[in-house]
């Protein structure tokens, strides 16, 4: 009896380590996080100057986690330009930004990863510290020029945003 308790109890382990080796992500919630918007035109204004602006294309509100890499950076950055958010000549949602020769906008939103699951005040525990945060959206950055023109924010500031979404398109994305 012993040694059967202690297979099951061997398979138990293994089986633990293995499903949460696969879902720890998920489980965890370390993801890295984006709110996009496909919009006709969007500016973004520091102090009344305009520090950045496109037409067509899409809005990136970029939040970073304390948990975030590279590797996640580059990943959500293919999936933007990837993902399938204009319309084709049928009217369905069939084509990339790039396929429509369109822009990116790219801003920092710490309050993206705000904890709002309890309470009536958000939490900002699992963002970055101001240093990751402005690494890893400098890095964004600078792979998103090495694919498509882009404009960005300013880290750190209080900025103001105007946009004409079109649609209205908005996706949350977390990778």
């Amino acid at each position: 009896m012993k040694k059967a308790m202690k297979k099951f109890i061997v398979f138990f382990c293994v089986c633990h380590l293995f499903i949460y080796g696969i879902f720890s992500e998920t489980l965890s919630g370390e993801y890295m996080k984006a709110l996009i918007q496909r919009v006709k035109n969007a500016k973004v204004e520091v102090s009344g100057e305009v520090v950045g602006q496109i037409d067509q294309g899409v809005l990136i509100f970029l939040g970073v986690e304390k948990t975030d890499t590279a590797e996640l950076a580059d990943k959500l950055l293919q999936k933007i330009l990837k993902y399938r958010i204009f319309s084709d000549a049928d009217g369905k949602m069939n084509l990339n930004v790039d396929q429509v020769e369109g822009s990116l906008l790219v801003v920092s939103q710490f309050t993206l990863v705000a904890d709002t699951q309890k309470g009536t005040r958000p939490g900002f525990s699992k963002g970055a510290s101001a240093q990751l945060g402005e690494e890893l959206y400098d890095y964004f950055v600078k792979q998103s020029v090495k694919s498509i023109t882009t404009q960005t924010g300013k880290f750190g500031a209080d900025m103001q945003v105007s946009l004409q979404n079109d649609g209205p398109v908005t996706f949350m994305l977390e990778v």
